[in-house]
């Protein structure tokens, strides 16, 4: 379980949801709140720096379904905290999410996959994120590698021109819905053989890719599967870290 501060969600916009609030937060009061927070916590595994994103949430859920003791420092992003010197040696990058495991002698990870790969490997010896199975372990990688190099920038690109472009591009549009369009329809094809989750069983290939929150009616198995992986209870904790999310209940209806 996670014990977060608050600070303020992402103005993030879904294909077809937007769910973002708006919450006044400057940076300074935030270090004040993270000083705060860090000198007050217990001394868990890990620690998580995070924000209201689906990639942030891809890293929460993980967390959450391994029962992991964890702490939350969010990283206001609305703020370019993110690229502030302290964060950037825990993430050269300087993107959320990020984790730092205090149990491996402070062993920073960035980037979802990766995390989600770490856990996996270092904190699941139930292996609820990867299967004992060489097989099933294969073929969650492989949906993992398929939603980071395909479903997560491809959905980012579709959001990012219809929502956030500073000038109409039809093509931009057209180009990266369809691709998105696409991927799913491939995900609804895997499911169509009676799976209930995208290789018969959960793993960690559903974390990542559930993490968008896109629900399509001429998906039904996807919207099924979206539906599923919602009501499960550490799915519904890691989607409100670091604070609550109202896709949750508005769009999923849980």
């Amino acid at each position: 379980m996670a014990a977060a501060i608050k600070g303020q969600p992402s103005k993030l916009a879904y294909l077809t949801v937007d769910t973002f609030r708006s919450h006044a937060c400057r940076t300074s009061q935030f270090r004040a709140r993270m000083q705060t927070y860090a000198t007050a916590s217990a001394s868990p595994k890990i620690t998580l720096y995070t924000f209201g994103t689906p990639n942030g949430q891809k890293a929460s859920i993980g967390l959450e379904e391994l029962g992991l003791k964890y702490k939350v420092v969010e990283v206001d992003i609305t703020e370019n905290v993110q690229k502030e010197e302290w964060f950037l040696k825990i993430n050269p990058n300087g993107r959320i999410p990020a984790i730092v495991d205090h149990s491996r002698g402070d062993f920073p990870v960035f980037e979802t996959g990766a995390i989600l790969m770490y856990l996996a490997e270092h904190h699941d010896p139930k292996n609820i994120l990867l299967s004992e199975d060489a097989n099933k372990r294969s073929e969650a990688i492989q949906w993992l590698n398929w939603q980071m190099g395909g479903l997560g920038p491809m959905q980012g690109q579709a959001n990012h021109f219809f929502r956030y472009a500073p000038e109409n591009i039809p093509y931009a549009i057209k180009r990266y819905q369809d691709e998105t369009k696409r991927l799913y329809s491939v995900m609804e094809r895997q499911l169509s053989d009676g799976r209930e989750y995208l290789i018969g069983e959960y793993s960690l290939a559903d974390v990542a890719c559930f993490g968008w929150g896109l629900s399509l009616e001429e998906l039904p198995l996807v919207d099924q599967w979206l539906h599923r992986a919602a009501k499960r209870p550490a799915v519904l904790r890691g989607m409100n870290v670091p604070r609550k999310n109202n896709l949750i209940e508005n769009d999923f209806k849980v």
